[in-house]
């Protein structure tokens, strides 16, 4: 009896374990079109990883609010970004997510901070808020 329990333990905890792993997965997944998108010019790719309704907040002169698709629906097609992108980290609860990335240019990296909802079982950006951290010129 004792095996019996022990192996439907270890079972129990299996299944949790995969099913975290397959979330983390999608989440990730999410992210890689936004990123992925991005530094390929690709709206089409992008726009799979927001919710129609997302919004992205951001301070510029001044705070400011937009839906995140009608922002990046100005993208063109052009060359790939000269940037470097990575997930520094991907939080899973439940149905709630977060993710923060760096995406990282000559001059400046940008630091998103991603909201995600697992919405009809697909994983999308819901919100998003940033910050545009400037290069220091006198490092080297």
């Amino acid at each position: 009896m004792k095996h019996l329990f022990t192996l439907l333990l270890l079972f129990t905890i299996s299944i949790s374990i995969n099913a975290q792993e397959s979330d983390y997965a999608m989440v990730e997944k999410t992210v890689r079109y936004y990123l992925d998108g991005g530094t390929n010019n690709d709206f089409e790719t992008l726009k799979k990883a927001f919710h129609k309704t997302a919004t992205m907040r951001y301070i510029a002169d001044e705070y400011k609010e937009v839906n995140a698709l009608e922002f990046f629906g100005r993208m063109k097609p052009g060359p790939k970004q000269n940037r470097k992108t990575k997930i520094d980290y991907i939080n899973i609860t439940g149905h709630a997510a977060s993710a923060k990335l760096e995406i990282e240019y000559p001059t400046f990296t940008f630091i998103d901070y991603m909201n995600l909802l697992k919405i009809d079982g697909e994983w999308k950006i819901v919100s998003k808020i940033f910050y545009k951290k400037v290069q220091d010129s006198t490092k080297k």
